[in-house]
């Protein structure tokens, strides 16, 4: 239960954070990524801002986080085990950057911005779960019957 608690704390926190930074109003998304903008003076850097506190931030939990033995909630870290860079990962990082310098929207910010109610932003989000739905629907990325993904 605690584990439960701490995510969904640590989630309200996120969108908060989003919601804060503005991070969910696709306007100032799009006017942080046009660097055209630059020379007129339309292109907004204050997300910049975002990103470097975020990466203070998770630098420091990281820290902090491996100077346990364990996590607090669970019996062991669950760390990424591969560190290849392969064409699915580099199509998937241009999928995802294509996406967000289309719309201005990424998976986080578009759900914490939901609570807005923007027409925009609903269809943005179910988009994104009936692509994933479609992922999942693929023969190698079905579920077993174990319940566990295939491969990915």
């Amino acid at each position: 239960m605690a584990q439960v608690l701490i995510a969904g704390l640590a989630g309200l926190l996120f969108g908060a954070g989003l919601t804060v930074s503005q991070m969910i109003n696709p306007a100032k998304v799009l006017a942080f990524l046009d660097f055209g903008g630059i020379a007129d003076g339309s292109w907004d850097p204050s997300l910049a801002l975002v990103m470097v506190g975020a990466l203070v931030v998770t630098t420091a939990g990281y820290a902090l986080a491996f100077r346990r033995r364990r996590p607090v909630c669970t019996a062991e870290f669950s760390l990424p085990t591969n560190r290849r860079v392969d064409r699915r990962l580099l199509a998937g990082a241009v999928l995802f950057g294509a996406g967000w310098g289309l719309v201005g929207y990424c998976p986080g910010p578009a759900i914490a911005g939901l609570g807005l109610g923007a027409t925009k932003t609903i269809v943005f989000v179910a988009a994104m779960v009936v692509g994933m739905g479609a992922y999942r629907l693929m023969p190698e990325h079905r579920p077993s019957w174990t319940g566990t993904a295939g491969k990915a």
